[in-house]
């Protein structure tokens, strides 16, 4: 039996880094320095502030794709 790979912190972080320089202006230094909670504090959308959670696996996975030849 195969056992499917559970994806890690480190394999996304590159969209992570990606997402918060684009949008907010940050570069890597303040990305680490911030909490997972105030990067999605940053980035969550302004029209749903209640909107808390952090992107789906699918979600991520799509954006990987996406940026995968930057």
């Amino acid at each position: 039996m195969s056992k499917e790979a559970k994806p890690s912190f480190g394999a996304g972080i590159a969209v992570w880094c990606s997402l918060a320089s684009r949008m907010l202006g940050w570069r890597p230094a303040e990305l680490w320095q911030a909490t997972p909670a105030e990067l999605i504090a940053a980035i969550r959308d302004p029209a749903d502030p209640g909107k808390t959670s952090a992107p789906s696996r699918d979600l991520i996975a799509q954006m990987l794709e996406r940026d995968k030849y930057g």
